[in-house]
């Protein structure tokens, strides 16, 4: 069974409608009907028209999170992708509409227009004039269904605020009905859905679909889309839905248009944010005036990892509604953006701190070995990223692959003498890894570099003493110690082994391979220890059997150098 926080799968509609209303001090719960309304609402003949929407559950924010001034006066929740009964509509219309009347604003779909209608019907006999205003939004059934038949789904939200608008502003039911179903028939919304959410207390997912493929063009309530097909890039996703609804909705150059990125439930800020970059470029490509931009889950379908785009055209009205204040929490603000993406150039000056001397007698060895040890860390890559996520926060093979493309990409003069290798090194791997990695490796190959800044040709020794120093910057940066479960359990004891082979006469390969049999055996080694310092440290006991991955990648990449001297 999917795990979820939940109490009993029978109470998550009320529960979580109250939940709602708990954190609001605007927002009121119908006692007897699962409505969420605002509070202390006027006098029955002072209220202005009544925006009322709903729908299954299963879609928050939507709808209880649209509740407040200046957009929906109520909404209406049945239960998890399933239409509210009929006497839960009217009990919302008694509620809050006066004898200005009220706007539902429903979801083409066969229950909501069942229920949302049957409602405004015995409203009306009750003397409360009723508008519906039908939102069909679903452009990925253009080759299946006629638009009567289309579906609703998020772009519904943008009707909710324009209904909601209009209302706030004092317009007549007449005129806010009117605004809303024009707006509603300019509307075009498309999603993708990456896989299936799964419903409280059932214990799977609606469908499945494997690791390479996607549903293209699917509803709000766990169901596949019109399409499967292999997944593609976030720009090719893009560009596909919107192609599609451009061309239904017959948006055309110059056209003032709004964008809502939607979220499905399941997916991260940082996808939705990608795929709105390349959505703004493609509307800006085709000569349309892209003038608000929302992103966010702003209508989900559970958890279900996917989003949808939806585009609005727009005009002066619409633009001025959308604009207008609300208190309903869960809106996203202003979605005013630039004529372009702004940057700002980097300020002016460098902190690289090195010259370029002419080229050493090292050179060519120490560009080979150094390519060769980037080429091993980008190779395994896998395998320390596996050994973060046991035992850290998994980024590690990520981030040393950044670090290897940085080094691959250093100019050829970069390795004119050790000490230039060292600390071109040292800048291009604080520039490219933003974790910790990247201040402690660039620390460590800087002082390095400057110690045998005048040094053409180190010995044995010199090389020892400045891994040494090397070693020591990263303990002393990061303040850990040999047994803390580190990378430094690697370098210490490799440092140690190092300086007592030269100490010994020993080749420079002899005594390079003593400090790398000694940082494998030290990172072997940490598989026994708990972690004192790092992410690793939030595990304790729980890491241990598991080696360190930064200890680990020392011994990788020193054996790499030792197989290249």
């Amino acid at each position: 069974m999917s795990k979820k926080l939940i109490n009993n799968p029978r109470h998550v509609v009320r529960e979580m409608l109250e939940g709602v209303v708990d954190g609001s001090d605007e927002l009121a719960l119908l006692e007897q009907a699962n409505v969420v309304l605002q509070a202390d609402l006027p006098e029955p003949d002072k209220r202005p028209v009544a925006i009322i929407s709903g729908g299954g559950s299963g879609h928050e924010p939507a709808h209880a999170g649209y509740v407040g001034k200046g957009m929906l006066t109520a909404a209406v929740a049945g239960d998890v992708f399933t239409s509210p009964s009929t006497d839960a509509v009217l009990h919302a219309i008694r509620a809050c509409a006066g004898p200005a009347g009220a706007v539902l604003v429903v979801k083409n779909y066969t229950g909501d227009r069942l229920n949302f209608g049957l409602a405004a019907e015995l409203a009306q006999t009750e003397g409360i004039p009723v508008e519906i205003v039908v939102v069909a939004d679903d452009v990925s059934l253009h080759q299946t269904v006629s638009e009567d038949r289309r579906r609703g789904i998020a772009g519904t939200v943008l009707i909710h605020k324009i209904a909601g608008g209009a209302a706030a502003a004092g317009k007549s039911l007449a005129e806010i009905a009117d605004i809303a179903r024009k707006a509603a028939g300019d509307l075009g919304s498309m999603g993708v859905a990456l896989g299936a959410c799964t419903l409280p207390g059932a214990d799977k997912p609606g469908f499945t679909l494997a690791d390479d493929e996607i549903e293209l063009g699917l509803g709000i309530h766990g169901e596949k889309g019109v399409e499967r097909r292999k997944i593609g890039t976030a720009n090719e996703l893009a560009e596909t839905i919107l192609k599609t609804i451009i061309k239904d909705r017959k948006i055309g150059k110059g056209d003032k248009v709004a964008l809502l990125v939607n979220g499905l439930g399941g997916t991260s800020s940082m996808e939705l944010a990608i795929m709105t970059r390349h959505a703004i470029a493609c509307l800006r490509e085709q000569k349309m005036d892209v003038q608000r931009v929302w992103t966010g889950t702003l209508l989900s379908a559970l958890d279900m990892p996917g989003c949808s785009l939806s585009v609005l055209k727009l005009d002066d009205t619409r633009t001025r509604l959308l604009d207008d204040a609300t208190t309903a929490r869960a809106w996203p603000g202003s979605g005013t953006i630039a004529a372009k993406r702004r940057e700002v150039k980097d300020p002016a000056g460098s902190s690289d701190d090195i010259t370029y001397p002419d080229r050493g007698p090292l050179a060519d060895k120490i560009k080979n070995t150094g390519r060769a040890v980037a080429k091993k860390l980008k190779a395994e890559e896998p395998h320390l990223t596996d050994l973060d996520t046991k035992a850290g926060d998994g980024d590690l093979g990520a981030s040393l692959e950044r670090g290897a493309d940085a080094i691959l990409e250093l100019p050829h003069k970069a390795w004119a003498t050790p000490a230039t290798a060292l600390i071109a090194t040292g800048n291009a791997l604080r520039k490219a890894i933003a974790g910790s990695s990247g201040p402690f490796y660039a620390n460590a190959l800087i002082r390095a570099g400057r110690h045998l800044q005048d040094v053409a040709s180190p010995a044995p020794a010199q090389w020892a003493e400045a891994f040494e120093i090397a070693a020591n910057a990263i303990a002393e940066l990061g303040g850990a110690k040999e047994g803390d479960r580190t990378m430094l359990d690697a370098l210490l004891p490799a440092a140690k082994a190092f300086n007592e082979a030269a100490a010994k006469d020993k080749s420079g390969k002899e005594a390079w391979q003593a400090a790398c049999d000694a940082a494998r055996t030290g990172a072997d080694k940490t598989a026994e220890m708990s972690p004192e310092l790092g992410r690793a440290s939030y595990l304790g006991d729980r890491a241990v059997g598991v080696p360190d991955g930064g200890a680990v990648a020392v011994a990788i990449w020193m054996q790499e150098i030792a197989d290249n001297l």
